[in-house]
């Protein structure tokens, strides 16, 4: 990775997120860029009926100031990190804009925010980043605290999208010593589908020979439960999924909102990419 763009909105919930995003940047070499979108006009809560000239130079000021505040409270002095405040009336565009321009391998957002800025980092807000960034999302639950990455679980559907997903999660699962669980919750249905499994594995040793990926299934008729529990019992630090488009009513019901479910669950971070970036 060469870039981890940071977004916050100042609020206590998006702290731990900064404190994942500056420990993933150290162990991986990146750059790490922590970046506030802002409204000025609606931060002031005023109606400009007369032109301010310097009214739009001292919000950037102010934002600039209190994002540097907000970095060094939460990470000490002397960390490396770079900051910028960006003015745009919808956070989502610009954050996701700013993953495009500065080419960002990596977003990381906190799940919940806590400020009265229109557009929360949560809920839908993450879902339609996930859906728009060209790089995958890191969620982080407002109470989490960064241990290191030791098992990274990844949702798996048997699909040539999931080996192009774990081609670039497994050097970040190698530069922290973790082990990758691929897991792949299927219905009584499914189950049978044993030529299917068997390309897969087949396919992903060949293509990530070297890769510290242990491959296990589920039979379940209530596949997110299923992983819930799962994810507990081997005591996951991140959650790996990607997001796809809706492929009809044949789609299996574990494909239906289960990133937004996930995200909601708020208890494990979660990182989702979305498979426009590998079309």
């Amino acid at each position: 990775m060469k870039t981890i763009l940071y977004a916050t909105d100042y609020s206590e919930n998006s702290a731990p997120a900064l404190q994942f995003a500056y420990r993933i940047s150290k162990v991986l070499n990146a750059r790490l860029l922590a970046i506030h979108v802002f409204d000025y006009p609606t931060i002031l809560q005023t109606e400009v009926q007369e032109p301010f000239p310097h009214l739009e130079e001292d919000a950037f000021k102010a934002h600039t100031r209190r994002l540097k505040d907000f970095c060094r409270s939460h990470l000490g002095e002397g960390a490396k990190v770079e900051i910028e405040a960006l003015e745009h009336k919808n956070v989502r565009e610009a954050i996701a804009g700013k993953a495009l321009e500065e080419g960002a391998s990596l977003l990381v957002v906190g799940m919940k925010g806590g400020s009265a800025l229109r557009e929360l980092l949560m809920g839908n807000t993450t879902k339609k980043l996930i859906e728009e960034a060209p790089c995958p999302v890191l969620s982080i639950p407002g109470d989490a605290s960064f241990n290191g990455l030791e098992t990274i679980v990844y949702a798996t559907d048997f699909e040539e999208e999931d080996i192009a997903v774990l081609r670039e999660l497994a050097p970040v699962a190698a530069a922290f010593q973790a082990r990758i669980r691929a897991v792949h919750i299927a219905s009584d249905k499914e189950y049978a589908n044993l030529q299917r499994r068997e390309w897969f594995q087949e396919a992903l040793k060949k293509e990530l020979p070297e890769a510290k990926i242990t491959f296990e299934q589920e039979v379940s008729e209530h596949a997110f439960e299923a992983l819930r529990v799962y994810l507990g019992d081997h005591n996951a630090d991140l959650v790996v999924m990607l997001e796809r488009k809706r492929k009809g009513f044949l789609e299996p019901i574990f494909h239906r909102d289960r990133v937004k479910k996930m995200e909601s669950y708020g208890r494990i971070p979660l990182m989702a990419f979305h498979e426009k970036n590998f079309q």
